[in-house]
């Protein structure tokens, strides 16, 4: 009897291209303080489309709703936004984000894949404005519309590497 690969806790968006398999679905996460924003991908792995916030209340409840979302839609791999520095260095959230990953992956039992989300939230935010989205309702979608605009860029370099 073989044993099974071992999924890498972060693997990168090329390692995880050759793996997937049709109709697998990839998973973008927007990791606050007070709210995890997600999003996900279409079986074709086109489009990003906004899922859930989840308000954060303890890392264990967070993590399951989480998974379980990832479970229900056939999710193979999370598109985690990784916050930046402008200058490209890693500070005090990019540094919560690793701690995140480091605790959540021997339960994810699928691979995260960094993605830059410099600017995200900001994008989305003027888009919003832009749109005319009252600032309720801007909060209240905010960090699942972030999950999906990470998402959607790396599911557009997917696209670029064939």
């Amino acid at each position: 009897m073989s044993e099974e690969p071992k999924i890498p806790a972060v693997a990168s968006l090329e390692e995880i291209a050759g793996l997937l398999r049709r109709n697998d679905r990839l998973m973008g996460i927007d990791l606050g303080t007070k709210t995890i924003g997600l999003a996900l991908s279409d079986v074709e792995r086109r489009l990003a489309t906004p899922l859930e916030t989840i308000k954060r209340v303890k890392f264990t409840a967070d993590v399951e709703r989480m998974l379980a979302l990832a479970d229900k839609h056939g999710v193979a791999a999370f598109v985690i936004g990784l916050p930046l520095n402008m200058d490209g260095s890693e500070g005090p959230r990019a540094q919560s984000t690793r701690a995140f990953i480091r605790q959540t992956s021997s339960l994810a039992r699928r691979p995260f894949i960094f993605w830059d989300e410099r600017l995200s939230t900001a994008a989305v935010t003027r888009e919003l404005i832009a749109q005319d989205v009252s600032r309720g309702k801007r909060a209240e979608v905010v960090d699942r519309m972030a999950a999906a605009y990470i998402l959607q860029g790396a599911l557009d370099r997917l696209a670029r590497l064939g």
